[in-house]
């Protein structure tokens, strides 16, 4: 059985992305690890007062995650394709690189929005990253919103 690693972002788009690696998965005989990769600084707000640290909105924040995670994972065995879910806090390339090769991934679904120029500059793009730096297929699934 193959190997696909599905990073999430909980975006409008993540449903679509799903449906797709379900299909992908059933097709090449797949098993779709998903992964949800949490910035380290999810509790940290920056006020008049410097930074501040509220432990309660990390923790609320990475509980919703697991939550998401956990009927993501549900839904995709629902439709007979075996699922994990894990999710981590860190860099998101490295830490999906560094998970594709413990999962000895086949393959990594990931979604595009259809961002670029200036929006790359200041945010980066985790899919033209990977796409970079990866030594598997990088199956890239358009999610433009529909106009």
């Amino acid at each position: 059985m193959k190997n696909i690693i599905l990073p999430i972002d909980f975006s409008d788009s993540t449903e679509k992305l799903v449906d797709y690696a379900i299909s992908f998965a059933k097709d090449v005989n797949a098993k779709i690890h998903l992964i949800h990769v949490s910035p380290t600084d999810i509790g940290f707000v920056i006020s008049d007062m410097g930074y501040q640290y509220f432990p309660e909105v990390e923790e609320n924040e990475l509980k919703y995650e697991l939550k998401e995670l956990n009927r993501l994972e549900q839904y995709i065995i629902a439709h007979d394709v075996d699922a994990s879910h894990i999710l981590k806090q860190g860099n998101a390339s490295e830490v999906i690189m560094d998970y594709v090769t413990e999962k000895t991934g086949d393959y990594i679904v990931m979604g595009s929005h259809g961002r670029s120029g200036i929006y790359d500059v200041f945010v980066g793009s985790l899919t033209k990253d990977l796409t970079k730096n990866a030594n598997i297929p990088v199956v890239v699934v358009p999610c433009r919103k529909e106009k």
